[in-house]
């Protein structure tokens, strides 16, 4: 293993994985990378807030940093929640959610998975109808890091295969489509060739 990604390892491992973007980074993982490589500040995640800067400072040998306001401000642990009066069931709060904590389906009410949520705060600008709120967790703690880094994780296989299964389908229908040229090419080939039979 490099050194590189060894730190990256470290850093990543005091992170609390909500997964939210606010870093500026796509997950905590890519911010964990940008920190290693010396392009990121310690001090850029709001979640993790001043115990989790206090925590990279000491790691890397670093001063501590207030957090910067740019990413936005330390506040208590929060879990999103929907309101069953509004929600039309659009869907359009599944994809966001980094670690699959909304389960429901099209014109279905959708619940969340309050043990799961991380409070990335990413399904609510999606919402059409504004019925997502993001309020104090009853438990006042984050869901564990680990289980949070595992079911990103899993979030992104399942992406990453569906992307996949779709490019197959579509590259299928295009040499399918291909195909079918090909034939009606030839067909009216021979067509054009006994009209011009004597």
């Amino acid at each position: 293993m490099s050194a590189a990604r060894a730190a990256a390892d470290a850093i990543d491992a005091l992170l609390p994985q909500t997964q939210c973007t606010r870093c500026g980074y796509a997950g905590c993982r890519p911010y964990a990378q940008a920190i290693a490589s010396g392009a990121a500040r310690i001090n850029q995640c709001p979640p993790g807030g001043a115990a989790t800067i206090a925590a990279l400072a000491a790691l890397l040998d670093r001063e501590p940093l207030p957090l910067n306001p740019a990413n936005g401000l330390e506040g208590p642990a929060l879990v999103a929640i929907i309101d069953e009066e509004r929600c039309i069931g659009c869907a359009r709060c599944l994809a966001p959610c980094p670690v699959d904590a909304i389960v429901g389906a099209r014109r279905v009410l959708h619940t969340v998975i309050a043990a799961a949520c991380t409070g990335c705060e990413l399904c609510v600008a999606p919402c059409p109808v504004d019925c997502i709120a993001m309020v104090p967790r009853v438990t006042g703690s984050q869901p564990d890091s680990t289980l949070n880094r595992a079911r990103f994780e899993a979030h992104n296989e399942r992406l990453a295969r569906r992307a996949a299964g779709q490019a197959s389908l579509l590259a299928e229908r295009k040499q399918a489509v291909h195909a079918e040229g090909a034939v009606h090419a030839s067909d009216g080939s021979r067509v054009g060739h006994v009209a011009e039979a004597p």
